[in-house]
């Protein structure tokens, strides 16, 4: 019998003790793995034979050469070049799993004998709290560069301070005795170029050259932005959270996560965001947190030598990420759970929210914005809103929804657009193009000029009686017969119908310019536009509102909350919620591609509909020769296949015809049954 034969050749039963009883600080995902009926007798025969009971497995090979070992060894056979993963291709949970453990039992099992290796056990215990904890440290550190530095050479489009070139616009006129509470933004310290080059700070002149300068810094920033990514490190570009996503359910990317790439989207994050684009550095700080985390796991073996392990590390970073760009730890560990981990233990959530607390810690400790907040948008409002105000939130709802449907369908439809043009061989150019449009037509609107932080930071903030921006230009209403707030609702002055108009061509400007810049060869963030896009509109909404309740204050929706010289309306509150309603629409966008997108395998793709999707050609990442094996093979043979070519998978076939795939997780379960073991207790457990 075929058991019989398996028996005689040395394949004896393994109490799989030395697995089982390795305790671990993991607990693996349950993978999906098919046990496959042949309708052949070999095994069952190999099932349902008798083997000694031993404490290990002992394979002998032609009679002369024994060797003890365990069910790990018997796929896993140290020989160099297997054991890794190739590029693009997925890791194998169960054997990360089973090295853990047996690392884990190792470590264990030598601690009792010196005090070096009880020194090694408890480092190996604390490592994963000393890698999450360089993690948040590096990635603090990196986030507050980054934003001084964007704040910094985004200035530098208008001008420099003279008495210290490091600073910023705002930082060179705080210890300035000559600025004025009207022109707080001038000082003899700050120059425009038009005074530096031309010697004018007014006139035609001065317009022209300072609009000038302003193209030229943001070309020469999109041109070195896009040239450094091309050059050194190609995966620097784009946002990086798809791909993230990806890396953490166990896909394996080479050199997405590496020192160059960390490099590079450090720096051209900066002049991405300085050259006044239409994106934002919030979605790429997650792509610079997990490289932070990948660098440091190498420090450690636990973590160097175990593909699922470090994705725990990688959890954690991307919480860090988060933190440290929208000033929310708390917002980062929710993230990291709901979003973008695949495989998330009770330790790692710890974990996640240590790094997290270090690097919010870290980066108020740098204090890059001179407010002592985690965020440049830091606002408390103090009126409350009203049951009526129910009806414009969901309009700003509303145009939330559509703003995301709009955004997801035009970018599609332009990035086909960009692989049948020019524009997909010549990315350089592209970048040239949409830098010089956005450069021309933002200057002239100061509220697109702004930094888009800048400008989501003045449309937040509510009117009091230090803002000098045109959005508070409020007529002072003398004929108020009763003053509840220090600042009631008042009439709109010319400031205010300015800023309007200025804010509507805003909008305008960024929605189409957004749809173009997002796929771009810089790095490139979609939160803050979108953001940006929703407070436009619920400001603008905020502000109608404001004056309805203003000169309507008796209608029946009014009369009951908004007195004559009441303080009922904060269009501010109406900006938040828009950039909220915006931000979510726009985050739908990866899951529309994913779900609307036919895969085809085969080499000519079938004809479809002209409305439908571009679909997903993967013909060239198949394995068009893969090891086979028939229904006849005896088991052992197939196990030694597994063994010592170090295979996932392979495909059994009778007569030429696919019956069906063998995993190395169906061999490992067909061991255990050998060994009267349960399957799901020995490989889940």
């Amino acid at each position: 019998m075929e058991s019989e034969q398996l028996f005689h050749r040395g394949y004896y039963r393994n109490s799989y003790n030395s697995i089982t009883s390795a305790s671990s600080d993991e607990e693996l995902l349950d993978g999906a793995g098919v046990i496959m009926d042949f309708q052949t007798s070999e095994d069952d025969n190999l099932l349902d034979g008798d083997t000694a009971v031993g404490t290990h497995y002992t394979m002998t090979n032609g009679g002369s050469i024994n060797s003890s070992t365990h069910l790990l060894d018997l796929l896993d056979e140290p020989i160099p070049g297997v054991g890794t993963y190739d590029d693009f291709h997925t890791i194998d949970w169960v054997r990360e799993k089973c090295k853990d453990r047996e690392r884990h039992r190792r470590i264990n099992s030598k601690k009792k004998e010196s005090a070096w290796e009880m020194t090694k056990s408890l480092y190996d215990a604390w490592s994963g709290w000393l890698v999450v904890t360089l993690t948040g440290l590096a990635s603090g550190a990196l986030a507050g560069l980054i934003d001084i530095a964007a704040d910094w050479m985004t200035d530098l489009k208008e001008g420099i301070c003279l008495s210290a070139l490091w600073y910023n616009h705002e930082q060179c006129c705080w210890g300035s005795n000559e600025t004025t509470f009207e022109e707080r933004d001038k000082c003899p310290q700050w120059k425009t170029w038009a005074e530096l080059i031309i010697g004018q700070a007014e006139g035609p002149g001065s317009y022209i050259m300072n609009y000038i300068m302003y193209i030229f810094w943001a070309l020469s920033f999109a041109f070195l932005a896009v040239s450094l990514v091309k050059v050194f490190a190609p995966y620097a570009c784009g946002s990086g959270i798809p791909e993230i996503k990806t890396i953490l359910s166990g896909f394996i990317i080479r050199g997405y996560l590496g020192k160059w790439t960390l490099m590079i989207k450090t720096i051209t994050l900066v002049l991405a965001v300085a050259s006044g684009l239409s994106l934002g550095k919030e979605g790429p700080l997650v792509h610079v947190a997990c490289c932070c985390g990948n660098i440091f796991s190498y420090l450690f073996p636990k973590y160097s030598t175990n593909e699922a392990k470090k994705r725990e590390v990688l959890s954690a970073a991307s919480a860090a990420g988060v933190s440290v760009a929208f000033g929310a730890p708390i917002g980062g560990v929710l993230f990291s759970l709901e979003e973008v981990s695949y495989y998330f233990p009770l330790k790692t959530l710890w974990r996640s929210f240590f790094a997290a607390l270090v690097a919010a810690f870290v980066l108020r400790s740098i204090n890059p914005f001179g407010n002592s907040r985690l965020v440049l948008f830091y606002v408390e409002y103090h009126t409350p809103w009203y049951l009526f105000e129910l009806f414009p939130f969901i309009l700003l709802g509303v145009f939330g929804g559509l703003w995301g449907a709009f955004f997801i369908r035009a970018n599609i439809a332009w990035c086909r657009r960009r692989k049948s043009t020019k524009f997909g061989k010549y990315p350089v150019l592209e970048v040239i193009i949409v830098a010089a449009i956005t450069a021309v037509i933002a200057f002239p609107n100061p509220y697109t000029r702004l930094n888009t932080s800048e400008l989501i930071k003045e449309l937040f903030t509510d009117c009091g009686p230090l803002e000098s921006s045109s959005l508070c230009d409020y007529r002072n209403d003398m004929n108020a017969s009763k003053i509840v707030d220090d600042i009631p609702d008042r009439p709109a002055g010319i400031g205010v119908y300015s800023a309007i108009w200025q804010l509507c061509l805003a909008l305008i400007f960024k929605i189409i310019m957004t749809v173009f810049t997002f796929g771009i060869k810089v790095p490139s963030g979609l939160f803050i536009p979108s953001m940006a896009i929703g407070a436009i509109a619920g400001r603008i909404v905020g502000i109608a509102v404001e004056q309805l309740a203003y000169y309507h204050h008796d209608w029946f929706i009014f009369k009951e909350w908004c007195e004559v010289g009441a303080d009922c309306i904060t269009p501010g509150l109406y900006a938040m919620v828009g950039a909220a309603a915006c931000l979510e629409s726009a985050r739908k966008k990866q899951e529309g591609i994913v779900g609307s997108s036919r895969v085809c395998f085969a080499q000519h793709t079938p004809s479809l509909p002209a409305e439908s999707p571009r679909p997903l050609k993967l013909r060239s990442i198949l394995d068009m020769s893969p090891f086979t094996v028939t229904d006849h093979t005896p088991m052992e043979i197939v196990v030694d296949i597994f063994r010592k070519l170090g295979l996932r998978q392979c495909l059994v076939t009778h007569n030429g015809r696919l019956l069906g795939i063998i995993t190395k997780k169906d061999i490992l379960r067909h061991m255990a049954q050998t060994a009267n073991q349960d399957p799901a207790s020995i490989m889940f457990n």
